[in-house]
This record gives C-alpha cells, sequence and structure tokens, in this order.
C-alpha cells in the first residue's frame, strides 16, 4: 500500500507556516441535522498564542465552511440547544457589561438560530465547561470550579475576592490527587450546575462533591430529569476508582448507577428514550494482569451492565446512539487504523474502508448518515460524512475552512514478525528524494496507544520535509491489534517493546529507499521511555531524542499525579527492573533531553535526574560535552505554544542534522 503525497515545496518547509495551518477539533450537528459545528484554532496575530474560534459545516457539502465567532479570547464547546441556538463557552467581554476584568472566567454564551449577537446566558465566578444540554426539554447542565465552602455563586465570588486581596495562594488537601497532567487541583474543585434554560438561574446539582467530580464527565436525559456522570470514589492506600451516578435535576438526589471494585466507568451517554445509557467499563489492571476495555450498557433505572459486543478485541473510543437506540455507533484503534464502527444486536460492522482515524462520530436525526472528524498520518482532521450502514466504505469530504495541505513525501507499512512470532507493523513516512534518507526510530506514547491519527506535536512530515524517513512503529502495548499483544509485554516494558522496534527498525532500514547507515531514535512520555532504554541498550543509533521521559522508575512513581495507577502496573521488583536509570554506564549515544517544569504526568525529576546522570558520567571536556538539555519553565507534558514548538522542533533538528547528518551543531536562534 502506497499513499502518495505532494511536492517538496508545501507548508511543512517552514516551521512558522506549519503552525499556522488551521487545526480543527469537535463535531457537534444540529438538531435537525442541518448544521455542523466544529472548533478551529489558529495562532493570533503575534502567533504566541492559539485562538478558537466556531465554524459551521453544510452536512449536504454543499455550501462552502462559515465562521461564526470572532474574538481575541476565542470560543469552543459548542453545543446546540433543541431550538437550533449554538451555546458555548468563551472569556470573551460581555458588550452588555460596562467594567468587565481582563482575567475573567469563561461564560456560558448563546448564539442565535437565526443570527445577530452573541449573549451571555450564564456565569460562574469559576467559570462555565462541560456544557450539556437536553435534547428535548433543553434543560442546560454545566461544570464550574466552585471553592469547597461555597454556598452559591455570590458567596464563591466573595471567598476568591478574598483570596486573591490577601494574596493567599494555599491549598490544603486532604487526599490524593493533587495534580492533574499540567495543573494543580484545588482549592476550587468541579460542581454540576443546572438550569431550565439558557440564560435560566443556575441550581447547584452537587453541593459537597469534593473531589468526585475531578476530570469527569456527565450526559443529561433528554427530558432533562436526569444527569449521569462520573463519580471518583476514594479509595484505601490512596487511590481513586470512577463510579457512575445519577442526579435527579430538580432535587440533587444522588444514587449510584454502576459500581464495581474490579472497575472503573466512563464516558456515559444516554439512549434516545432515556432508558439506557451506554459506557466505558475498564478493568482494573495488577502487575500481572493487563487493562481491559469493554463498552456496555446498563439501564438507567439500575441493572447489570452488559458488554454490548462480546468477543471483540477491540478498546471503543467513541460512542454515539443511532437515533432509534436499536445500535451504537463507535470508533476504535484497528491495526494502525481507528475506524467507525456500527454495533448491533452484539453485530459489529466496519463502516470505513480507510486509512482514517476518526473521532466526534455524530448520527443524522433521521439516522441516514453518520458525520465525524477525520484524520490520518498524512492528513489532518477534516469534517466528512459516511452511509450509516454501508460497510467498508470511503467517507465523502465535506467543506472545511482550509484544504488539507500536501504532505511532502510517500507513507508505506513495513511488517515484521516479533521474537515470540508475532506479526509486527509500521508506517513508514518518505522523504521525495533521489537517495536513501537517514532514518529516524519515532516512538509512540501511552504506552497503550497506537501510530493511527494525524498529529500536530509529532508530526513526521516536518522531518520528511528536511530529508528525515520517519519510522512509526506499534510495539507491544500498543492499541489496536487485540488484549493479546497488550499482554505480551505487561509489567515488562524493558522487554518485549524494545525487541519489537528493534525488529520493526530492521525492517524499515532494509527498505531500498532507507539509509540504513543513519539512523535516531526519540520519542516522548513512554516512548521518551524507550528511548531511554534504547540509549541503554544498544549504540546502534547515531542519536536520541527524548522528551518528558520516565528515567528512574522509583522516582516516577510516587510522584507521577496519579501514583495508584502506577502501583498497579508494577510491583517494586518490575519497577526496577525495567527501570533505564540502571543502565546509565552504558549509555554513549548522544542525546536531547525535553521537559516542561509543569508536566505533572511525568515530572521534571526525571529530567533533571537524567542530565545528571549523563553530564557526570562525561569523562571528557566538559565543552566537549555531546548531550544537550532543552528545559521550557512554563510547558508541561506537551509544548502547546506556537513559539515553543516551533522551538522544539528546530532544536530537534538540528541535533539530529549534527549527529545523524554530520553538519556543524548551530544552535537555534531563539537559544543564543
Amino acid at each position: 500500500m502506497l499513499v502518495q503525497g505532494g511536492s517538496m515545496s508545501s507548508r511543512f518547509d517552514d516551521l512558522q507556516d506549519y503552525l499556522d495551518l488551521p487545526r480543527l477539533s469537535g463535531l457537534t450537528l444540529s438538531p435537525d441535522g442541518t448544521r455542523l459545528v466544529t472548533s478551529v484554532a489558529t495562532p493570533g496575530p503575534d502567533r504566541t498564542r492559539f485562538g478558537t474560534a466556531l465554524w459551521e459545516i453544510d452536512p449536504a457539502g454543499e455550501r462552502p465552511a462559515r465562521r461564526l465567532t470572532h474574538s481575541a479570547k476565542g470560543e469552543a464547546g459548542a453545543v446546540f440547544t433543541p431550538d437550533g441556538d449554538v451555546l458555548f463557552t468563551s472569556a470573551r467581554p460581555d458588550p452588555a457589561v460596562a467594567e468587565q476584568a481582563t482575567d475573567s472566567p469563561d461564560a456560558l454564551w448563546r448564539l442565535p438560530a437565526g443570527g445577530g449577537e452573541a449573549e451571555v446566558v450564564g456565569t460562574r465566578p469559576g467559570g462555565i465547561s462541560g456544557v450539556a444540554v437536553a435534547r428535548d426539554a433543553g434543560t442546560v447542565v454545566v461544570t464550574s470550579m466552585t471553592l469547597p465552602g461555597s454556598t452559591s455563586g455570590e458567596d464563591d465570588g466573595s471567598r476568591r475576592k478574598a483570596r486573591r486581596e490577601k494574596k493567599v495562594s494555599g491549598i490544603l488537601h486532604t487526599a490524593h490527587p493533587v495534580r492533574f497532567w499540567d495543573h494543580d487541583l484545588g482549592p476550587d474543585a468541579p460542581r454540576l450546575l443546572g438550569a431550565s434554560a439558557p440564560g435560566e438561574p443556575w441550581t447547584d446539582l452537587t453541593p459537597t462533591p469534593g473531589a468526585a467530580l475531578v476530570e469527569g464527565s456527565h450526559d443529561v436525559t433528554p427530558d432533562g430529569h436526569h444527569v449521569v456522570g462520573t463519580w471518583a470514589v476514594p479509595q484505601r492506600g490512596g487511590g481513586t476508582r470512577s463510579t457512575l451516578v445519577v442526579v435527579e435535576v430538580a432535587t440533587g438526589e444522588r444514587r449510584v448507577l454502576a459500581d464495581d471494585p474490579g472497575h472503573e466507568f466512563h464516558g456515559p451517554v444516554i439512549s434516545p428514550d432515556g432508558t439506557r445509557v451506554a459506557c466505558v467499563r475498564e478493568s482494573l489492571s495488577t502487575p500481572h494482569t493487563a487493562v481491559d476495555i469493554r463498552l456496555v450498557v446498563l439501564p438507567l433505572a439500575g441493572g447489570e451492565p452488559v458488554d454490548v459486543a462480546p468477543g471483540w478485541d477491540r478498546w471503543v473510543s467513541g460512542s454515539q446512539w443511532t437515533p432509534d437506540g436499536a445500535a451504537l455507533v463507535v470508533t476504535a484503534d484497528d491495526g494502525g487504523r481507528s475506524p467507525v464502527f456500527r454495533i448491533e444486536n452484539g453485530v459489529v460492522t466496519r463502516l470505513t474502508g480507510d486509512d482514517g482515524a476518526y473521532t466526534d462520530v455524530r448520527v443524522s436525526p433521521d439516522g441516514a448518515h453518520v458525520y465525524a472528524l477525520r484524520s490520518a498520518i498524512g492528513a489532518p482532521p477534516a469534517p466528512v460524512r459516511l452511509d450509516a450502514r454501508t460497510p467498508d466504505q470511503r467517507p465523502v469530504l465535506l467543506p472545511s475552512p482550509e484544504a488539507a495541505p500536501e504532505v511532502p513525501g510517500t507513507l508505506t507499512e513495513v511488517h515484521a514478525t516479533a521474537e515470540d512470532g508475532t506479526a509486527l507493523r509500521a508506517w513508514l513516512v518518505l522523504p521525495e528524494s533521489s537517495e536513501p534518507a537517514p532514518l529516524v526510530l519515532w516512538i509512540h506514547g501511552g504506552p497503550l496507544g497506537s501510530w493511527n491519527a494525524w498529529q500536530w506535536r509529532w508530526n513526521p512530515w516536518l522531518m520528511a520535509a528536511r530529508g528525515y524517513a520517519v519510522l512509526l512503529p506499534d510495539p507491544a502495548l500498543s492499541t489496536g491489534y487485540g488484549l493479546d499483544f497488550v499482554a505480551r509485554s505487561w509489567g515488562e516494558w524493558g522487554g518485549t517493546p524494545y525487541t519489537d522496534l528493534m525488529a520493526l527498525t530492521d525492517a524499515a532500514v532494509a527498505h531500498p529507499d532507507v539509509d540504513g547507515t543513519r539512523t535516531a531514535a526519540m520519542g516522548g512520555s513512554f516512548g521518551g521511555y524507550m528511548a531511554n532504554w534504547i540509549a541503554g541498550h544498544t549504540d546502534r543509533f547515531a542519536a536520541v531524542v527524548t522528551h518528558a521521559s520516565l528515567w528512574a522508575l522509583d522516582q516516577f512513581g510516587p510522584t507521577t499525579d496519579a501514583p495508584w495507577y502506577w502501583q498497579r502496573e508494577m510491583t517494586a521488583d518490575m519497577a526496577q527492573a525495567n527501570s533505564p536509570h540502571r543502565f546509565a554506564d552504558a549509555v554513549s549515544t548522544p542525546m536531547l533531553v525535553i521537559h516542561g517544569d509543569r508536566d505533572h504526568r511525568v515530572p521534571v525529576g526525571e529530567a533533571l535526574r537524567l542530565w545528571w546522570d549523563l553530564v557526570s558520567r562525561f569523562d571528557g571536556d566538559p565543552d566537549d560535552l555531546p548531550h544537550r538539555f532543552l528545559y521550557f519553565p512554563d510547558e508541561n507534558h506537551w509544548i502547546l505554544t506556537p513559539q515553543n514548538a516551533a522551538l522544539w522542533y528546530a532544536t530537534v533538528l538540528a541535533f539530529l542534522d549534527h549527529h545523524v547528518l554530520g553538519k556543524d551543531w548551530e544552535t537555534p536562534d531563539l537559544l543564543q
């Protein structure tokens, strides 16, 4: 299989030009099925921050995409009311308020279906997010951050003002978690608020939730009477476990819907008739038993969860009911793709037959079509239409805010056989070149993940535009290949994933368009862990780039934002056996270490310890140190701001050019 790309003259030749590409995310469909709305992010005028705007897309594919909102603060989280109005959140100034702080939180806005100016229809001192609307009744349920002692919105505002005026920043914790990915938790926490309609007063549905709603999700029944949401339950030993609860909107009365000591529940989606709930049930792993994820349905009135696709060995990542409630349309990783599937009466039908990765599936009111955002290794997200029943079809591309850029090269697959006989595969990006290209082995994060979709942060086409081939492998622990493929290296990260990666690298360098004498390895998060492991176990690569990486597992486990999860992953002996820091003495390959100080998933202490282990072991002239450390004080697990992202790529490319291509080292301008 070969996918032909564009010419070398592309949006990927210049980093700033690449960063200017619009980035689509999210998709919502109007009740009558005539309007789709998505969010589009682009850099602001000074290119130092991304801003989002809402765009309308014609489901019929006849009208061009149309921008709906304009503001410096941006808009996001669009959802339709039963009348066709668009609700969204934004921190933009309210024209109806004479004086407004520049740091005001997100408010709830309404854009009328018939046109006109947007207006504020809901505020809260801690901001508004997670907007859900009852399909029939129009009841609005949102999430708002609220200080624990607050009894009302006014009280919450007074308490916040007192903290600001006294310059108090302290947070008192009574349990885990205290941080999540890129931000501190507390002193406020999310609560669910309900209103009978946009603009009506809020009712606090969960006045004393503690940390139960942190990073949760919810849905509201069509009649607006109930909310189904996740509810985190504290566990002995410091952990938490996610359950499902039902909250009555009129009274705030809460009852447990799904609670199983061996599982967690996520992503509730209520059926069109309001009687059933589909959700993901995730088994709690142990150091010796891999996690498993199943899509289940249970009655809203209470009852046992039922697996909707018994025996189907794929993990659902998104789901949507058909209007008649007879089927679920879902997405799931599958063999280096993430297709759309239809599940009906236990039968799974794959609807898409291409190489795409689909998200945000939406089913038309008549049940005839499915809309989604489609991306692929060689194409950024774009809106598409599918027939709701035809198997293995090709999507119909809908008019998007901007046409997809041509990629500077071609895409193919390579295959290999693992040491245990398992079939392995990877994507191979090839530049347009008359000579064999140097190879970059790029390892995905997770480890439960797959190279199957477009990546803004880890984009191989920027490498291809500069003459590199890029191998995107799915080693052991990758998703989309079945539970056995995950289980074959559970609790043994440095074992089978490493030998799988080497087997796939061998297959790639055997390709006639790849120069196997000039290679590098790189990765982020788990991919960074594997880059570190590679550096301590082989000298076959000329350079190693490790981003947001795990280095000393004894240190990482207790300091990550979810240490209880890590305890389920490996025993202390397993962590010791699989810790890359034990092999620091064997590292001879030049390494570029990259980390953000606000990374709470992989704390910056991992990079600091790795950097010291590299520097302290170098016995040559300090001026000849081959390693580099790119540190971002204001970034997290991801490097998100445009100019820092450009600097990230510039530094990585300079490091690869120096050690792989033999060019003189050139420090990027903004680092001098």
